[in-house]
Parts: C-alpha cells; structure tokens; sequence
C-alpha cells in the first residue's frame, strides 16, 4: 500500500469483498461485530447500533462503485434499524443476535450514526422514506437529548463526562444528511455544532481539543491538564473545512493540525491520546487515527507530497501482515502489531479516510465513480 491507489485497490477489491463475505450475518439479518485473524470467525455474542450503522456506511459506498450484493447489506442494515426503531424514536444501544433488545439506553454518538447510516442509504435506496426518518431522528435529538449548557446529552439516561466525540460525528452526519437530502435544517445544525466547537470545545489557551466535559461544558481535568487525541484533531479539520466548503463559517482546522503536527505524532503516526502538557497519555497507536489523518492530509492547503506519504506509511502499517480484507487494530508503542480481531467498526473508518483522501473531498461517496443505479 504505498499509493492511494493501492489503498483504493486494497479496499474495492480485497476488504469491501471479504467483509459482504464474512461479516454480513445474512441469515439473521445484522453483521458481525469483529472477525478474528486467524479464522475470520466472530466470537461476540451481540450486536452495537454503531456497527449497524456504521456497515451500512461502508456498503453504501461499495455500492457505488459496483461491489455485487453491497445493495443488499445496506437493505439489511436498513431493515435492521427500522425493526429496532422504539416507540418514542430512539434506538437502543445493544441487541442480541436475534434482534432482542439486550440494553435499551439511547446513546447520543451512536444516534449520530443512525443519521449518518439513513443519509449514506439513500444513495441506494429509495430518498423520501430515509429522509423522513432522518428528520423523525433530528426531532428526537433536539426534544430528548438537547442540553441546556450547550450540545447534547451524552444520552438517555444521561451520563458523565460529556464527550466532544459524538458531537463531532453528529456534525458529520448533519453534513451527510444535508448533502443527500438538502434539508436547511441538517446545515443548520452543523452550523450550530462548529460554533460549539469554536466557542465552548477548544481551549483557547493550548489550541488542543479536550476529550472529556462536565456537565457545564468544561474539561475534566487529571492533575490540573486534559486529554486530547490527534485523531480527532485531524476528523474535525476535515469537517470544518467541508462545512466551510458547503457555505458554513471559516473554521480552526489549520490550527487544530499545527497542534497535531507539533505534539500528536510519534515514529511518523499519530499517538492514541495526550496530556494538555504535551505529554503522551496513550503511547499506542490505533488503526482509526490514522485514517483520519490520511484525510486531513490530503486536504490541507499547506499540503506536501512528505507528509501524505508519511500518513499513507503510518495507515499501511497496521494492514501489512494482517491476512487479506483485515487490518491490526491497535499496534504497541515500538509499532508491533496485538493479535485481536479486526473490529468490523473500523471498515467505517477506513472507507471514509481512503476514499476521502482519494477524492480530497467532504462526502466520501462524492469521490466514487459511478455505480450501478439505485433501486427502485
């Protein structure tokens, strides 16, 4: 994998493929949590809303570039979350391999996937009946889980800390879903979203953005500092610029990577997570820092060949040796690969950096060339 083309390749021809093959449970209608290395056998017993949601992502965009079947792992995940759907139009967290609901909390990160998932699938899909859902969704979100010190609830019931995380998919999703459906109101809540971001996520002082609130919106410190993670310094550079890109606010993207750039990078990858100090906090590297990366590179205006190079060579690393259509998770701190299965969540992470990269543009299905025609 030493272009971007390769990486294209790789996911088109060997990942999107293994992942209909293996991970779709296509007799009970869901896909598989993770698949392990050596039997590409998943040992979980459940099933996350957020892999629903995030396959019907990635096989959205098999689709559009031809994959056999991926239409059909989308109708699947489709059927799945209208099944799931409760009464007062929220989706609970965990569910059985039969569908039975295990664990009925309403998880805000998890609900901006539900949105992402309706938005991706109407590119396959028939629109109207995705669009309705995805605006039955919003309202649920702003009636059920707004907060009143800014953003949203963690969930129902609510928990703490607050979290930037699933604010940051939930302008993702507001971008998506006003891509597809051209609903004002989607670009509306992602406008909404980045101001928070500008006014109440970043420090100010450090130019880093805190993992972790309290219920008022301020950083949860340990020993006077907080946690950041380069990883999600460079996915909000790559969502503000493509807010910017649909008309929004300029935003803090080139100050969020000067960050990254001068304390988030460690052997030419970016590190799990730091300390406010500059400290590392986490010194591993995870599989989906990169892929964000890779697509904050590749949009940059002070790009450079070095650098997207650099990004490609971290993300590569993690698929290097892994059998065919998986990846290594997680690799140590000296960068050697930990024996645990692929999680199929990351298949999410690795369509969007590739394609996006790939594309150098916001949705990642705007980068795809044309696919077979939506269904009737």
């Amino acid at each position: 994998m030493q272009t971007l083309d390769d990486a294209w390749i790789w996911l088109r021809d060997t990942a999107w493929p293994f992942w209909l093959d293996r991970g779709v449970d296509w007799d009970r209608g869901g896909f598989h949590e993770c698949l392990e290395m050596g039997t590409a056998r998943c040992p979980a017993d459940f099933r996350r809303l957020r892999v629903v949601t995030r396959q019907v992502f990635a096989f959205s965009a098999a689709h559009g570039a031809g994959l056999p079947r991926a239409g059909e792992a989308v109708e699947t995940g489709i059927g799945f979350l209208r099944r799931a759907r409760g009464e007062d139009g929220g989706y609970p967290w965990r569910y059985g391999l039969d569908g039975a609901v295990l664990d009925g909390r309403r998880d805000l990160y998890d609900h901006a996937f539900v949105l992402l998932a309706l938005s991706s699938a109407a590119r396959v899909l028939p629109a109207e009946p995705l669009r309705q859902e995805a605006l039955t969704l919003l309202n649920f979100l702003d009636q059920k889980l707004a907060h009143p010190a800014g953003g949203y609830a963690e969930g129902l019931p609510a928990t703490l800390p607050r979290r930037q995380n699933p604010h940051m998919h939930l302008l993702e999703a507001c971008l998506a879903a006003f891509e597809v459906f051209s609903e004002a109101v989607f670009l509306d809540r992602a406008t909404a979203l980045a101001r928070l971001f500008k006014d109440r996520l970043l420090d100010p002082a450090t130019g880093a953005l805190p993992e972790y609130f309290d219920d008022g919106l301020r950083p949860v410190l340990e020993g006077g500092r907080f946690a950041w993670e380069p990883g999600h310094h460079a996915e909000w550079a790559w969502l503000l610029g493509w807010l910017e890109r649909l008309g929004g606010p300029p935003g803090d993207g080139a100050r969020l990577l000067a960050h990254l750039d001068a304390k988030g990078l460690r052997h030419g990858a970016a590190v799990d997570a730091v300390w406010s100090d500059g400290a590392v906090k986490e010194a591993g590297f995870r599989l989906w820092p990169q892929t964000e990366r890779l697509k904050a590179e590749a949009l940059r205006t002070d790009r450079t060949p070095a650098r997207q190079a650099e990004a490609l060579a971290a993300l590569a690393r993690h698929v290097a040796g892994a059998p065919p259509g998986l990846w290594f998770e997680r690799l140590g701190p000296s960068g050697q690969p930990l024996d645990e299965p692929a999680p199929a969540s990351s298949l999410y992470h690795l369509t969007a950096g590739i394609l996006v990269a790939r594309g150098a543009g916001g949705l990642p299905q705007g980068a795809l060339p044309p696919g077979p025609p939506p269904r009737a």
